[in-house]
């Protein structure tokens, strides 16, 4: 661990309350960075606030609904109101929709998933965008999945992981001679609570992922993504703009 490897930097992470997200806020903190991280769960976010503040680092927090856009706007004038800049975001915040197939997805689910995982981090990448430009640069990772490379999973997971890819690249490809990058990471397997976002779990969706996620021979720790998060968005990843970088413990290397 390098403390002193954001320093000076203010990150803003979503989902900081619990798993990959939690982990990334202490990393960051611990690295050096102001960090503010933001969540749906008020008491998590303390929690993992305060354990970054005992560890010595700098931490704030803000409480909101990512599917709302006047929430986001809030989200971002408080670390702008706090800080004065966004150096770096962080959009690990994700729903799961419980393997749910297209015959049995609802409307309603398909809004839920969209709307948390990838109009949120697109909402988000806009209203920062604006400051990093004008600060001359800023890193941005989008934590997705291994079924933004794929077909495994729910469908309105699946194209959500896809959607946030594709934004990401284009987000990449943009802006990239104004010192923004923007990079995606692909998580197999993390020991989470992800799957407790979904209302339900379809059993007949579920049957048809056996076989692949019973290839998935380790589960990772959220620190171990937590770690290349941090990399991804250090002065030392200067050149990784634009890629898809995945983190599965070789579970899709067969």
């Amino acid at each position: 661990m390098d403390t002193s490897r954001h320093a000076g930097r203010v990150a803003l992470i979503t989902g900081a309350a619990s798993g990959i997200g939690r982990a990334s806020l202490l990393r960051l903190a611990q690295e050096g960075a102001a960090v503010v991280g933001c969540d749906v769960d008020h008491r998590g976010l303390d929690e993992a606030c305060t354990s970054a503040r005992a560890a010595g680092g700098r931490c704030d927090v803000v409480c909101g609904d990512l599917r709302k856009a006047d929430q986001i706007e809030l989200i971002v004038r408080r670390v702008l109101e706090t800080h004065g800049r966004v150096d770096i975001l962080a959009n690990v915040a994700g729903v799961s929709d419980g393997f749910v197939p297209l015959h049995e997805l609802s409307d309603d689910e398909w809004d839920r998933v969209l709307d948390v995982n990838v109009t949120a981090p697109m909402r988000l990448c806009r209203a920062v965008l604006p400051h990093m430009r004008a600060a001359g640069g800023g890193a941005i990772v989008n934590v997705a999945s291994i079924a933004a490379l794929g077909g495994n999973g729910g469908i309105a997971y699946c194209a959500s992981k896809h959607g946030l890819l594709g934004l990401s690249k284009a987000i990449a490809w943009t802006y990239r001679d104004e010192g923004i990058r923007c990079a995606v990471i692909c998580p197999g397997r993390v020991e989470t609570n992800i799957r407790a976002s979904a209302p339900q779990i379809s059993e007949w969706g579920y049957e048809r992922q056996a076989s692949f996620l019973a290839l998935a021979e380790r589960i990772a720790q959220p620190d171990e993504i937590a770690t290349l998060l941090s990399w991804l968005a250090s002065a030392e990843a200067s050149n990784m703009n634009g890629a898809v970088v995945s983190s599965d413990g070789g579970w899709r290397a067969p």
